[in-house]
Parts: structure tokens; C-alpha cells; sequence
């Protein structure tokens, strides 16, 4: 053979080029670059990471995330835009709002109830009524109405809870407490059969007392595990506990407290008429017949000063006189007042201030947090956030599974304060809500709220709560469906 035969062509040069090309690219695929770059730059980062006065990112990733995040949303802040402009005064009114209207009148009484429940009530009352062991008819029973007693929002509600709770009581009961204090409210209950109609003010009443024992008795069974070793610690302390004060004491200490709460939120009924309205105009004389009855029990029975409390009753007195319609300026000022007194004390008032303190250093900020997150999505009633209202009236109409399902979780983050949740359902009805969908909203919207699922967690943590949640919202939109297909 010659030299020359012997030689490739150009032809078979190309091809043999080719199928070298074509076999380094099928290795590149079979084999990436992998394991020898991989194996080098793992030795090269634990080198760098391991060096003395390295940063530790296992530990300073968290906050490189929070940091990074907040830069990121400031820097595409859509400002300028007039939905986005809008959506921020939204959020900020409605925190006014709630500042202004429920903060002094609700949540400072609650937080004062809640704390006197676990420093005044015998932790044996709470069990026996309301703990892991109580007789269920009468746990649930307690719990389910309690609501009748206490015309409360979903976030005025949340001390109350967390005092009951942390005192002893089931996660059953305290479930049916929590729901029911909302929702069964006689007032709401009576305005919706006037405005909205007789058979959904009847199926709101049976839904919600309904909804409060099952709620109740599906909390307690699906963490009946917790519940078990709960009872088991409950059982071992409260023996030991006696403060020495009859159970009727502590009952008319933490009435009076409850008839301040109740009759300085009492709303203005529909009509001039009626029981309602004469207890909407005796309704800050009730309230000072109440705070009368809570300052006896405090000297009678508590140990505060006849002068150091009669200064503060004179002080309440004067300012009464002084701005006879602005009540919430003596208000404010004799709980100012009586909080400087209770701070400065030893003994039962003074851990009474400090549980009282706790329970609002626990909730304020993360209700405040919610209330500012719902008012920049939903806005006010009547005003929009960034979620256009027009599309929460499209979602609602009619009674398909999509639209109470839509109701539900919408009422379940929605923030309605007393009685709101009525004239905005009026207008949602009048834009083509279905009647379904608008029990549905009844039973999930007043329990519930962004701002109250924010405390709950810091509660009963995050499984317990998303469990609440999520039963609360498939049991209204079950109610609902059921509503709009017997209407």
C-alpha cells in the first residue's frame, strides 16, 4: 500500500473531525464537568468558609434574606401609582380607625379581664368548667354561648382566649370560646334578621352556636395526643393553689369588668326604640355603674386604698363633668390612672398589671401588623386596597362551591369589626352576592381576621391555628352551600 493511500482524505478527515466533536459533546452531556470542578470548589469554599474571622452564613443567612427582602420591596415600590397610593391611606385609616374606636374600649378592658382570669381566678374554676377533663356537655356548653355575653370582635376576643388557655382550659372548649365570643353576638344576630332577612339571621344563630361545639370537638380530636399530656399536666398543681377567695368573688371582680367592656361598646341600634335603645342611651351610665362595682371589689376584696382609689373615681367624676360628650376622655384618663396605680403595687394588683401587660405586649404589635396588612389589601368598607373590591363581588355571585369557598376564605382574613359585617353584606348583596355565600361570610368574616390569626399562632402555634383556620373555613362554605341550595 502506498504512503498516500495510506493517508485520510479530506472527506475522512470531516468525518472523523465530527465524530470527535460529536462524541466530546455526547461525554460533556453523559458526564457535566462535574465531579473533579465540584470536588475542588467544595474544598476551596470549606477552606475559605472554615478560615479564622470567616463570616458563618449558616448562621448570618436569615438576616441577609430579611435585609435583602426589604431592600428589594423599597426599591420597586410603586409609588406614584394611584391604586398603590390608595392602598397605603387605606391601610393607614383603618389603623386609625381601629386605634381610635377599638383600642381604649375593647382591647384595654380585655387585656384587663384577661389578665385578672389568670391571677385572680382559681385555676381550679377553669378546669373544672373548662379544662381537658371537664364533663364535655358542660365545657362546650359554657363555651358555645358565651358569645351571648360579650359583644367582642375577633381581636377583642383574643385576650380572653389567651387567658382561659393559659390558665387550664382545653383546647376544645377554649376553640368553641374563641369562635363563639365573635360570632354569637345577640345584637349582630337581631340587625342581620332586620337588614338581611329573618331565615339568615336564624341560620346565622343556629350556624355559629352550631359551628362552636363542632369546631370545639374537632380541635380536641385531632390533637387529643396534646390534649392527653395537657390534662396530665393540669392535673398536678392546681391542688396545691388556693388563694383563699371564694369563686363568687373572682365571679363579680371579673363581671364588673365584663359589664365595662359590654356597655362602652354598645352600638346604636337601627331604630330609636326599643329594649336596645334604651340600653344604647343608658350605656355609659351602666358602664360607670360597672366601673363603681370593679372599684369596691378592688378595696373591698383586693387590698387597694379607699383614698388612692377614690382619687381616681373623683378624677373620672370631674372629667365627666367637664366633657360631658366626650366620654372617652375621662375614660382614657382613669385608666391611665388606675394602670400607674396597679404598676406601682406588690402583692395580686401588681401581678394583676403584669399579666395584664404581658397579654398586651403580646398582642398589640402583631395585631397592629394585620390590621395595616388587611387595610392595604381590602382597604375599608367602601373603599378599596389593592385587591379591587369589583372582584370580590364578581367571586361571590351565585352559590357555586367556587364562590362560597371564595367567601370563606375572604371572611376568614377580612377584618369586620361589631356589626360592620351587616351593612357590608347589604351592599355585596345589592352587587350580585349570592344568599349562600353571604352565610358564609357571616360565619367565617366576625370569627376570624388576618390580625387575629397572627395572635392565635403566638397562642396555640402554627399547626393548631391552621387547623382552626382551615375548619373554620370548610365548615362555612359546607353551611353556605347547603343555605343557597334550600333557599
Amino acid at each position: 500500500m502506498s504512503v498516500q493511500a495510506a493517508l485520510p482524505t479530506g472527506s475522512e478527515k470531516s468525518a472523523r473531525i465530527a465524530a470527535t466533536v460529536a462524541g466530546s459533546a455526547a461525554g460533556l452531556r453523559a458526564a457535566p464537568p462535574t465531579s473533579g470542578t465540584r470536588r475542588r470548589f467544595a474544598r476551596w469554599w470549606k477552606r475559605r468558609r472554615t478560615e479564622p474571622g470567616a463570616t458563618e452564613w449558616s448562621k448570618e443567612w436569615e438576616p441577609l434574606a430579611w435585609i435583602g427582602g426589604v431592600f428589594l420591596v423599597f426599591y420597586f415600590l410603586p409609588l406614584g401609582s394611584a391604586r398603590f397610593d390608595g392602598a397605603v391611606t387605606e391601610a393607614l385609616e383603618l389603623t386609625k380607625w381601629y386605634a381610635r374606636e377599638h383600642v381604649l374600649l375593647c382591647l384595654v378592658p380585655a387585656f384587663f379581664i384577661a389578665g385578672g382570669i389568670s391571677v385572680f381566678l382559681d385555676q381550679r374554676a377553669v378546669l373544672k368548667y373548662l379544662g381537658p377533663k371537664a364533663p364535655k356537655t358542660l365545657a362546650y356548653g359554657v363555651a358555645s354561648v358565651s358569645g351571648t355575653l360579650l359583644a367582642v370582635c375577633s381581636c377583642t376576643v383574643l385576650p380572653l382566649f389567651g387567658g382561659i388557655y393559659a390558665n387550664g382550659a382545653g383546647l376544645g372548649p377554649a376553640s368553641a370560646f374563641l369562635y363563639a365570643g365573635p360570632a354569637i353576638n345577640v345584637l349582630a344576630i337581631v340587625l342581620t334578621a332586620n337588614v338581611l332577612g329573618v331565615e339568615i339571621g336564624i341560620a346565622r344563630a343556629v350556624g355559629a352556636v352550631g359551628f362552636a361545639l363542632v369546631l370545639g370537638l374537632l380541635m380536641h380530636l385531632l390533637f387529643r395526643k396534646d390534649e392527653t399530656e395537657r390534662a396530665a399536666h393540669w392535673a398536678v398543681g392546681p391542688e396545691d393553689d388556693d388563694r383563699g377567695r371564694p369563686l363568687w368573688q373572682a365571679a363579680v371582680f371579673l363581671a364588673a369588668m365584663v359589664g365595662i367592656l359590654v356597655f362602652a361598646n354598645w352600638g346604636a341600634p337601627e331604630t330609636e326604640a326599643g329594649p336596645w335603645y334604651v340600653l344604647y342611651a343608658l350605656k355609659w351610665k351602666l358602664t360607670a355603674a360597672s366601673a363603681l362595682m370593679l372599684a369596691w371589689a378592688l378595696v373591698r376584696w383586693m387590698g387597694m386604698g379607699l383614698t388612692e382609689v377614690g382619687a381616681v373615681v373623683a378624677v373620672v367624676a370631674l372629667l365627666s363633668l367637664v366633657f360631658p360628650h366626650e366620654p372617652l376622655i375621662p375614660f382614657g384618663a382613669g385608666t391611665v390612672a388606675f394602670s400607674l396605680l396597679a404598676s406601682t403595687r406588690g402583692g395580686e394588683v401588681g401581678a394583676w398589671f403584669d399579666a395584664s401587660w404581658g397579654f398586651a405586649k403580646q398582642i398589640f404589635p402583631l395585631l397592629f401588623a394585620g390590621i395595616l396588612i388587611a387595610g392595604l389589601l381590602l382597604g375599608r368598607p367602601g373603599h378599596e386596597g389593592l385587591i379591587p373590591s369589583a372582584w370580590v363581588a364578581d367571586a361571590v355571585g351565585g352559590n357555586t362551591p367556587q364562590a362560597n369557598l371564595f367567601a370563606a376564605v375572604a371572611g376568614a382574613f377580612m377584618y369586620f369589626a361589631t356589626l360592620t359585617e351587616v351593612p357590608i353584606l347589604q351592599g355585596l348583596m345589592g352587587s350580585g352576592m349570592g344568599d349562600g355565600p353571604a352565610l358564609t361570610l357571616l360565619l367565617a368574616g366576625p370569627a376570624l381576621s388576618l390580625p387575629s390569626i397572627l395572635v392565635i399562632r403566638s397562642f396555640i402555634g402554627i399547626r393548631k391555628t391552621m387547623a382552626f383556620l382551615v375548619l373554620v373555613v370548610v365548615m362555612a362554605t359546607t353551611a353556605g352551600m347547603l343555605y343557597g341550595a334550600l333557599i
